[in-house]
């Protein structure tokens, strides 16, 4: 059973709400009279509907928070005023992910790709329903079928109990893919934030196997707990990841743990070995603190002979794939991942299913 946050609107944020579906409905230009003066950093101008979300519905999902409880409140009401209107895919359907709540996003495409879902949320926060309409929104447009799951929070759970859950779900899907009605020879992961991170652990864990992904679409992910970027200080506050929520995430995760910050399972940048892994598809924000380390990684990925895509889109900020429902601009950049993730997920077919003499060859499922 998916985890309930319980959650109480008030009427300010049922009018939050109708108000987010209105301003989702503008485009950009049509924004900016009402957004205010342009916000530009690092050569960059934030896009004016998203400038328009954060003074409006923002501190809904703003870290102001005393408790994991309070904020995990304040992200399910963050969810409903950021939700717009529905997007339709094949089926829905709750499963059991190996003792995990899950949920089945079904292609209309019969035996599409299958996609491995790792939500975000500063592995404190995050649920089925926080992340609903982004795994619709890569369902419907990158023609996958999306296999989500909710994996153990901090600091019930601190490190590494959600990356032992990802492992799980992710043998889970393995094993199960066909049931699922999806291509066994096709199965990728993907995550935003904390949960691309989670993503980039079991690429690593896996390179090199028959278990490894087929590739991996990384969101805008935290790869370096301790590395010194230029983002961090250029964003280190007002565009609702901080520096700050950053502190507060990385306490609640690991420093109760004594982790040794330098193990690759909590800074994957730091692997020894980055050659061989599937290839990925980095995504970033440009008003994003972490923008500057999801670049310094598909660099390190490129340099050690991986192959890794980036895409940049400067005027979003960390969080955009939960922004669709609320801002055109975030929703036209997720249609347009998934339209990647698409090309990439076939290019890949191509490859694994080609000899040397051209012929496609069939692919053994990994176990």
């Amino acid at each position: 059973m998916a985890r309930r946050t319980a959650i109480t609107l008030r009427p300010v944020h049922r009018l939050k709400a109708l108000l987010g579906r209105v301003l989702g409905a503008l485009p950009p230009r049509a924004a900016r009279p009402f957004a205010g003066r342009p916000i530009v950093i690092d050569g960059e101008p934030l896009a004016p509907d998203v400038q328009l979300v954060l003074a409006t519905v923002g501190e809904d999902a703003a870290l102001i928070a005393s408790s994991p409880g309070e904020l995990r409140a304040r992200q399910a009401i963050a969810a409903v005023l950021g939700a717009g209107a529905p997007v339709e895919v094949a089926r829905v359907e709750d499963l059991d992910v190996d003792g995990m709540p899950g949920r089945l996003y079904a292609a209309r495409t019969p035996n599409a790709p299958l996609l491995v879902f790792v939500h975000g949320g500063g592995f404190v926060f995050g649920d089925l329903a926080t992340h609903d309409r982004l795994c619709r929104m890569l369902c419907r447009y990158a023609d996958v079928s999306v296999l989500a799951f909710e994996y153990r929070l901090a600091p019930d759970h601190p490190f590494p109990a959600a990356i032992e859950d990802t492992a799980r779900a992710w043998r889970w899907a393995l094993t199960h893919v066909a049931q699922l009605g999806a291509d066994p020879t096709r199965i990728a992961i993907a995550g935003d934030s904390a949960g691309a991170n989670l993503a980039t652990v079991l690429c690593q864990q896996t390179a090199g196997t028959r278990e490894a992904p087929v590739c991996q679409l990384l969101i805008y992910p935290t790869v370096d707990f301790h590395g010194t970027y230029a983002s961090k200080q250029l964003f280190a506050e007002r565009f609702l990841l901080t520096n700050e929520a950053i502190a507060w995430y990385h306490e609640h995760y690991v420093e109760t743990t004594n982790a040794d910050p330098r193990d690759p399972r909590l800074t994957p940048i730091l692997h020894p070995e980055l050659a061989g892994q599937p290839p990925a598809l980095v995504i970033t924000a440009g008003f994003d603190p972490l923008r500057d380390e999801g670049e310094a990684y598909a660099t390190a990925l490129r340099r050690a002979g991986s192959v890794a895509i980036t895409r940049r889109f400067g005027a979003l900020i960390h969080g955009f794939a939960n922004l669709t429902g609320v801002s055109r601009s975030s929703h036209e950049a997720v249609v347009e991942i998934a339209a990647m993730l698409r090309s990439l997920l076939s290019s890949e077919n191509e490859r694994s299913h080609r000899g040397g003499d051209g012929r496609r060859r069939p692919h053994p499922l990994r176990r």
